[in-house]
C-alpha cells in the first residue's frame, strides 16, 4: 500500500537512534520465566531487523529481578553479533558495584546505571535517597570509564509520581544534571508512569538546555499508560533530542511502580518516525515479526498498534 506515506516536517533531525529496552526493561516485568534461549534469540532477532543499541539485560541481585537472573547465561550465548551487526551495542544495567564487577566479568562494553528525580521512588526502588543513590554510582560510574566502557543515566519519574505527584522541571533537571557531572554520556529522561503531556516535554527539554546541557547527551523514554508516548515523542523531536527508547512490541512495565503500564512500542515508533521521512536503520517488516514471534513467546497479542495492523500481512 505504499504505507505509512512519507511526509516530513521541516525541521526535524534526518535521523534518530532508537534505544532498544524490550529485552531488559520490556521483559523484567513478566511473571512467568522466559528461557534463555529465548532471550537470545530474541535479541539477535532484534539486530538482524536494523536496531543498533539493545539493551541486552541487568546485573540486579537474582532476588529483586528474577526474570533477569540468566545475566550470566545469556551474556556467552551473544558473543559474536557485534562482529555479525558492525555498530551493535549491547548495554547492560548494573545497580551497583557488585553489579559492574559481573557485568565487566562478562565483557559488558557498556553500562547503564537507574537513578530517581523523586525521594520516595528512591527509597522505593533503590532502598536510599536519591542524594544517596547518585553517590552510590559515583564509583561505578568511575570505574567503568577507568575501564574504557560508557555509562548511560536513566532518571526515573521525570514528568510524574505516583506518590509525590507532579514532579517539578527544576528537581528533574537538577537530578539529570549531577547525573551527567558523575561521567554520564547520556542522560536517558523516563516518564515511569506514562503521565506526561507535550507542553511538559517541552518544558523540561527548554530546562536542560537553560542548563546548559546539549540534546545530543539526552535521550527520552515515555510509557504509553494515557495513550500519550507518541506525541510526547514528535514534541521531543521538535525540542532536538535524537535519540528515543523504546521496547519491541510495547512490552514492559516497571516493577516498583505498579501504575507504569507498557513502554512505546517500537514498531509504532518507527512507523511514525519512517512517515516523516526520519531514517532508522530499521527494517520494519523484520521488526513487527520479531514482536509477532515474541508475543507467541508469551502466549498473548502484542499490544503494538503497529504489530496488530501489519503482522501477518505480505510484505
Amino acid at each position: 500500500m505504499g504505507l505509512p506515506a512519507l511526509v516530513p516536517e521541516p525541521g526535524l533531525p534526518g535521523r534518530v537512534s532508537i534505544h532498544e529496552v524490550g529485552p531488559r526493561d520490556g521483559l523484567q516485568n513478566e511473571s512467568s520465566l522466559v528461557p534463555v534461549t529465548v532471550k537470545a534469540e530474541f535479541i539477535a532477532r532484534l539486530a538482524a531487523a536494523g536496531l543498533r543499541a539493545v539493551e541486552a539485560t541487568s546485573f540486579v541481585h537474582p532476588k529483586w529481578v528474577p526474570q533477569l537472573a540468566d545475566a550470566e547465561e545469556l551474556m556467552p550465548r551473544l558473543a559474536g553479533l557485534s562482529e555479525q551487526y558492525p555498530g551493535l551495542r549491547l548495554p547492560v544495567l548494573v545497580p551497583n558495584e557488585r553489579g559492574l564487577d559481573r557485568a565487566l566479568a562478562h565483557h559488558a562494553t557498556e553500562i547503564a546505571v537507574f537513578a530517581s528525580a523523586t525521594e520516595t521512588f528512591a527509597r522505593r526502588n533503590l532502598n536510599r535517597t536519591a542524594g544517596e543513590a547518585l553517590e552510590m554510582f559515583r564509583p561505578v560510574v568511575e570505574r567503568a570509564g577507568a575501564a574504557g566502557v560508557p555509562t548511560r543515566g536513566y532518571l526515573s519519574m521525570c514528568f510524574g509520581d505516583p506518590w509525590e505527584g507532579r514532579v517539578p522541571t527544576a528537581q528533574v533537571v537538577d537530578f539529570g544534571v549531577r547525573l551527567l557531572e558523575l561521567g554520564c554520556t547520556e542522560l536517558s529522561l523516563g516518564d515511569t508512569i506514562g503521565v506526561a503531556t507535550p507542553g511538559q516535554v517541552g518544558a523540561l527539554l527548554q530546562g536542560f538546555t537553560e542548563a546548559g546541557v546539549p540534546m545530543a547527551r539526552l535521550a527520552v523514554h515515555f510509557h504509553d499508560t494515557y495513550g500519550q508516548a507518541l506525541a510526547n515523542t514528535l514534541a521531543a523531536l521538535r525540542a532536538g533530542v535524537t535519540t528515543v527508547d523504546a521496547s519491541a512490541g510495547g512490552l514492559g512495565g516497571c516493577p516498583y511502580a505498579k501504575s507504569a503500564t507498557g513502554n512505546l512500542a517500537t514498531e509504532d515508533l518507527v512507523w511514525m518516525l519512517h512517515g516523516l521521512g526520519i531514517e532508522t536503520g530499521v527494517d520494519l517488516r523484520a521488526l513487527v515479526a520479531t514482536s509477532a514471534w515474541m508475543a507467541g513467546q508469551l502466549g498473548r497479542p502484542s499490544p503494538s498498534r503497529a504489530v496488530q495492523a501489519l503482522a501477518g500481512r505480505p510484505a
